[in-house]
C-alpha cells in the first residue's frame, strides 16, 4: 500500500472506544491519507452502532495480509473474542482488561514487525488490567517500554496552540518530586528536541517549568530550580538544545500559548495534562516518544458514565490520527 497503515486499538470493550471508532470509521476524510484499521472486538463495534445509529460495513480479517486499501469498510482484527454473555458497558472487568492489552500487544508487535507503520490508542481502565494481572502495566506508555525494549520513554500532550512533554507521568507526587533531577532532566529535553526534529521542526525551542511557586523565589520555597533544574538547562544548551527556563508554571503554559516556545517540559503529571486540558480539551491527543514507531492516543479515559449513551466525543481520535499521519510525514505543523 502507498497509504501508511494504522493500527486503531479499541481499548477497553467497556468504555467508548467502540463508540468513538464506529464515529470516526463513519467518515470518509480519515481514509484519504492512510490506511487505518481496528484492532478489537467486533461484537463490541456492532454493539457500538446500534447504540449510535452510525452504520458501515464491518469486515473481520482473520491476517493482517488480508487489508484491503478501502475506505468504504471497517476492518477489523480480533486477537482475542470477548464472551459477550459476561458483558457488560460501564463496568469494570478483569476479561476486559485482558482483552485491552492484547489488542495493544498485538498493534505493538505488527508495528515492531515493520508490517504497519503506527498504532492510534483508545483508552484503557488501569483498575481493569491491573484486575487482569498486568500489575507492571500502568498504562499504554509501560506496556510500549517492556515490549520494545525502549530505555527512555516520555509522554508529550498536544492541543491546538500548546505541546507539553512531561517528565514523569505515573508517579505518586511525592515520588514525581524525587524524579526532578539535573540528568533525568538533560535525557528527556534532549529525548523531546530529537522527537520534535523528526516530527517537523527545525529547531524546537523547549520551555522548562518550575517545580515549585514562583519558581522557588531564589530558594526560599525550594531549591530545585537552583541545584537541579537551571543546570539541567545549562547542560542542554550546552549540548546545541534551543531551550530555555526554569520559568513558573503558573506562567509558562500561557507565554507557549502565545507563541513563545514550541513545546514546555512539565515536571509531573497534573502540571502539564491540566494546562493542555483546560487550554483545548476536545482537541487534546497523547503520544509516546523514544519508541521505534509512531503511537498517538485519545487524551481521556473509558468514560464509564456515558458508555452506551451515544453521548462521546470521537474529535480526540480523529486528531490522533491526523497527527500520527504528520508524525510519520516529518509534517507536524507547529
Amino acid at each position: 500500500m502507498i497509504k501508511p497503515i494504522l493500527a486503531v486499538t479499541m481499548g477497553d470493550p467497556a468504555g467508548v472506544g467502540a463508540e468513538i471508532a464506529v464515529k470516526t470509521f463513519s467518515n470518509p476524510e480519515i481514509f484519504r491519507r492512510a490506511q487505518p484499521f481496528i484492532i478489537g472486538s467486533v461484537e463490541c463495534l456492532q454493539l457500538a452502532m446500534k447504540q449510535t445509529g452510525f452504520h458501515q460495513q464491518i469486515s473481520k480479517l482473520d491476517e493482517l495480509s488480508d487489508l484491503k486499501e478501502t475506505g468504504e469498510l471497517i476492518q477489523v482484527i480480533e486477537p482475542v473474542h470477548l464472551d459477550m454473555s459476561r458483558f457488560e458497558q460501564g463496568k469494570v472487568s478483569a476479561e476486559c482488561g485482558h482483552a485491552a492489552v492484547q489488542y495493544f500487544e498485538a498493534a505493538v508487535k505488527y508495528c515492531l514487525a515493520g508490517d504497519i507503520q503506527g498504532v492510534v490508542t483508545c483508552p484503557i481502565n488501569k483498575e481493569a488490567v491491573n484486575a487482569a494481572g498486568y500489575h507492571g502495566d500502568i498504562g499504554h506508555q509501560e506496556i510500549l517500554a517492556r515490549m520494545t525494549g525502549s530505555a527512555l520513554t516520555a509522554t508529550m500532550l498536544m492541543t491546538t496552540g500548546l505541546k507539553v512533554a512531561h517528565l514523569s507521568t505515573h508517579k505518586s507526587l511525592l515520588e514525581a518530586v524525587k524524579y526532578v533531577k539535573k540528568p533525568v532532566l538533560v535525557e528527556k529535553l534532549r529525548l523531546t528536541s530529537e522527537c520534535m526534529k523528526r516530527w517537523g521542526y527545525k529547531n524546537p525551542k523547549i520551555a522548562v517549568s518550575a517545580l515549585n511557586p514562583h519558581g522557588g523565589e531564589g530558594g526560599m520555597l525550594g531549591r530545585e530550580e537552583i541545584e537541579e533544574i537551571a543546570p539541567a538547562v545549562e547542560a542542554a544548551r550546552e549540548e546545541g538544545l534551543n531551550v530555555e527556563g526554569p520559568y513558573p508554571a503558573d506562567s509558562i503554559f500561557y507565554r507557549a500559548t502565545a507563541g513563545e516556545f514550541d513545546a514546555v517540559l512539565a515536571l509531573y503529571h497534573d502540571q502539564g495534562h491540566i494546562a493542555i486540558k483546560v487550554h483545548n480539551f476536545e482537541d487534546s491527543i497523547t503520544a509516546t516518544m523514544g519508541i521505534p514507531f509512531v503511537r498517538t492516543s485519545v487524551d481521556h479515559g473509558t468514560a464509564f458514565d456515558i458508555v452506551g449513551k451515544n453521548k462521546a466525543n470521537p474529535n480526540g481520535l480523529s486528531r490522533a490520527l491526523d497527527v500520527a499521519i504528520d508524525m510519520l510525514s516529518g509534517s507536524l505543523e507547529s
